[in-house]
């Protein structure tokens, strides 16, 4: 209220208590035509649209929610790239979690927008990719409502499922996959091991030059680990796209729990020579350890002939699971366009996340059967060779770096891919292998 009316009102007479009213009110319609300007942080001045949220709730539940809905469960898998009950024990989880995700009621006494409609924006946006205006006809969800639930969305995702859906694989996981590694004719692999850019289309100008790489545009590195499901045991995100694969391998973890000797041991035997280290398949730019396994770029024998082509059927693994996480979520495929390291980094790992748990909802048996996962389903099932013992004691200096030495020994390495072309050899000329 301006100066001169305060000075009138305290001015006037007290017993004058109409006159007094009849002041103060065009005071206020006063400072309200004044208020109108165009000032860009003036709040009188943005418009408020109606966007009637129950109805587009209601559209929602009738469209994929309900008993018997429009769009079947193979509709719903598709438009959400999950399953129904995958999505409901998501929401549900995060309702728990944050009550920003459960309808109320607002100062106003307005609903808000409900769980679904908040989740289907945040998942329609990973999804697809879709700018944050695309949802409001039929969600009916403004431009920062959007920002924001997806936002609230992955952090939820990251928080609760990170433990569960980004840890390292158990005992009970190695034995599983070794166990299966064996049937592919490599004992002792882990898995394969790449990495993945994603551009970035909003990185600052100040960090093109730290960022650009090979592909002549600001990159940030994803490295991987998967397994023969698809599964990524393993997912380092964040290394500038000016790096390659040695730098990534080198700033990464992959390696830390078994050089603090707190990750399962891994003892198998090949050819009659004893190994306690698993390994990857990686491509030839890595270098030659004795837990990174890779192929033969010109072989001359056939022995190294059909190891070389079962070695690059193999670690497309992780090919493939990249290749499936793009396909999925087609915001990690385009440029990212959010402007902070630290949100990308989430939107990676979130993304991640709910590839892993689709793997674990749809995952296929051995007779290319789909076994849809319950809640009380446990990706940890055992093999059956049974766990894998796991070694917790502190370790010493010496322990940690001669465990350090035995990682990076070239000697070992060259010796190991001796015997596995030798076993692959063999289990060929006994027509196990074709």
């Amino acid at each position: 209220m301006s100066k001169f009316f305060k000075r009138l009102l305290n001015d006037s007479s007290s017993s004058d208590e109409e006159e007094r009213n009849m002041w103060f009110a065009a005071a206020i319609e006063f400072e309200r035509q004044n208020s109108q300007g165009s000032g860009s942080g003036d709040r009188s001045s943005r418009q408020y649209r109606y966007r009637d949220r129950v109805s587009g709730h209601s559209r929602l539940l009738n469209d994929y929610f309900v008993e018997n809905p429009v769009y079947d469960e193979t509709l719903f898998r598709r438009c959400f790239r999950l399953s129904r009950p995958l999505f409901l024990r998501i929401l549900h989880t995060l309702q728990q979690h944050n009550d920003y995700f459960v309808q109320r009621r607002n100062a106003a006494n307005i609903v808000v927008l409900s769980g679904e409609q908040k989740m289907t924006a945040a998942l329609r946006m990973l999804a697809y990719g879709m700018s944050v205006d695309s949802l409001d006809e039929y969600v009916r969800i403004g431009e920062t409502t959007t920002i924001e639930c997806v936002k609230r969305f992955y952090q939820g995702v990251v928080e609760i499922f990170g433990p569960e859906y980004l840890r390292s694989p158990n005992a009970a996981d190695i034995s599983r996959l070794l166990q299966k590694a064996n049937q592919r004719g490599f004992p002792g692999m882990l898995g394969s091991l790449d990495c993945m850019h994603w551009a970035w289309k909003n990185c600052p100008a100040a960090y093109h030059g730290m960022y650009t790489g090979h592909v002549h545009r600001p990159t940030i590195v994803l490295e991987a680990v998967a397994s023969y499901d698809l599964w990524i045991w393993h997912a380092f995100f964040g290394m500038p796209g000016s790096n390659n694969d040695i730098d990534v391998l080198d700033a990464s973890n992959l390696f830390a729990n078994l050089q603090e000797g707190c990750g399962p041991s891994v003892n198998y035997t090949i050819m009659g020579n004893h190994y306690n280290m698993g390994y990857y398949l990686a491509d030839g730019i890595y270098p030659k350890w004795a837990t990174i396994v890779q192929s033969i770029s010109h072989p001359q024998e056939l022995a190294h002939e059909f190891f070389a082509k079962k070695h690059e059927s193999y670690r497309k693994d992780v090919e493939r699971a990249f290749g499936v996480l793009q396909a999925r979520f087609a915001i990690v495929r385009g440029p990212a366009r959010f402007w902070h390291h630290e949100d990308l980094t989430l939107i990676m790992k979130a993304c991640i996340i709910l590839h892993n748990m689709i793997i674990e909802d749809e995952r296929v048996d051995d007779n290319g059967l789909v076994a849809m996962a319950s809640g009380n389903d446990d990706y940890d099932s055992l093999g059956t060779d049974g766990p894998v013992e796991v070694s917790r004691g502190p370790i010493s200096f010496d322990h940690f770096m001669a465990t350090n030495r035995a990682i990076r020994d070239s000697d070992t390495h060259y010796a190991l891919r001796r015997d596995i072309i030798a076993h692959l050899w063999t289990l060929h000329g006994q027509g196990v292998i074709e």
